[in-house]
């Protein structure tokens, strides 16, 4: 059979299929195999065209197409669709290709549309990117064209069904056992707590894992662009996420609005996802004044943190730069950096403590360092005592 004939037969077979209940994917697969089966009687179908169009109807049900079973498997971390050019896969720390791809740009477009409608988020030529999220908690990034030039590209981030322990990580050489006591009494401490890395280094699992040590009796506000955050143990929880303008009249709700909003409802810790912008403005001034906060920021270094917060502070309003120095070493207790080894591992590069404004720079008080390829020492191969 073609290829032509092959989509007319899954069209056939669909049509023939009860889709007005609720059913399983279990269910689906058998009603599908059932159709097969009487298809089967009909005329002859290769093994290899039958479990094609098995596989392919089973996708167009589930309405996330030849994505669901990248989805459902619990291997794959990230999930990189680059328009009709092919599907790339973050597996074990290791990037591979699919080996298929969505035949059209349309196909993908409505793949596309599923996700976002589900989460109330609107993308089209008007307005191009878009964050979102799966109901499982996948992070979800869309570019559309004219933007994208090689068609749509959606990427998604899966973070693990069962949320990653310290004890895991130290499992696993990320975290060695004294860097998971210091953290551990900071947290509890509630000391002010920033986690920088590059993209993928982990920093959202991360601020998952220390806010394990967060105190039950605490008031936890959390604030994200998307909700990823997966805080247990805290009765007291309120959880916070942006809102694009829509067309319905609804303004933007952003990251400063949603700050601002929070020092407002008795909190005894904030954690913001991720400061990316002039919001940084809002989280200096709220570590400044005694509330007890947590977030992330893109970064290359510790040291690297403080220019990234300068340049944001500044987008957000005019302010002189010892100024913002100062309220940095001022504010924050704790710095913590996130890398990624050649092997696809992640873990703590680096932990230190601003510790003073001297001759113009935020003096660093470093804690650990990791060093070499398969250990992580303190600075100058041991612990540093502040």
């Amino acid at each position: 059979m073609d290829k032509a004939q092959i989509t007319i037969l899954q069209e056939q077979i669909m049509e023939r299929m009860d889709l007005s209940k609720q059913l399983s994917g279990e269910e689906i697969r058998e009603m599908i195999d059932k159709q097969l089966m009487a298809e089967g009687k009909r005329r002859y179908l290769e093994l290899a065209v039958r479990e094609k169009i098995r596989k392919d109807i089973f996708h167009s049900i589930r309405q996330l197409g030849i994505l669901q079973e990248l989805i459902e498997n619990p291997e794959i971390t990230e999930i990189m669709v680059n328009g009709t050019e092919g599907i790339f896969i973050e597996r074990f720390g290791k990037l591979e290709q699919a080996d298929f791809s969505f035949e059209s740009a349309d196909k993908l477009k409505q793949v596309i549309w599923q996700i976002t409608a589900g989460c109330n988020r609107v993308v089209n030529e008007a307005s191009p990117i878009v964050d979102a999220r799966l109901p499982d908690g996948a992070r979800v990034n869309v570019v559309l064209d004219p933007i994208a030039l090689n068609g749509p590209i959606l990427t998604i981030r899966r973070f693990p069904k069962e949320p990653i322990t310290m004890e895991k990580l130290v499992e696993m050489g990320s975290v060695l056992p004294e860097c998971r006591d210091y953290l551990m009494k900071k947290v509890m401490e509630g000391c002010n707590i920033l986690v920088s890395g590059g993209t993928g280094s982990g920093k959202t699992t991360f601020l998952n894992v220390l806010s394990r040590y967060i105190p039950a009796s605490e008031r936890v506000i959390t604030i994200e662009d998307s909700a990823e955050l997966q805080l247990k143990g805290i009765p007291n929880l309120v959880r916070m996420e942006t809102r694009n303008a829509n067309v319905e009249g609804c303004r933007e709700i952003t990251i400063r609005d949603l700050i601002r909003a929070a020092l407002r409802m008795r909190p005894d810790r904030i954690i913001v996802g991720e400061v990316r912008g002039k919001e940084a403005v809002d989280m200096l001034q709220s570590v400044n004044v005694g509330h007890s906060a947590m977030t992330t920021v893109h970064a290359n270094s510790v040291r690297d943190v403080v220019s990234r917060l300068e340049t944001m502070v500044l987008m957000g309003m005019e302010m002189p730069i010892m100024a913002i120095r100062k309220q940095i070493a001022a504010g924050f207790d704790v710095m913590v950096h996130l890398g990624r080894l050649k092997d696809g591992r992640r873990c703590v590069m680096e932990i230190a403590e601003p510790a003073e404004v001297c001759e113009g720079e935020v003096k660093m008080k470093t804690k650990y360092r990791f060093e070499g390829q398969g250990a992580m020492r303190g600075a100058k191969g041991k612990r540093q005592e502040g």
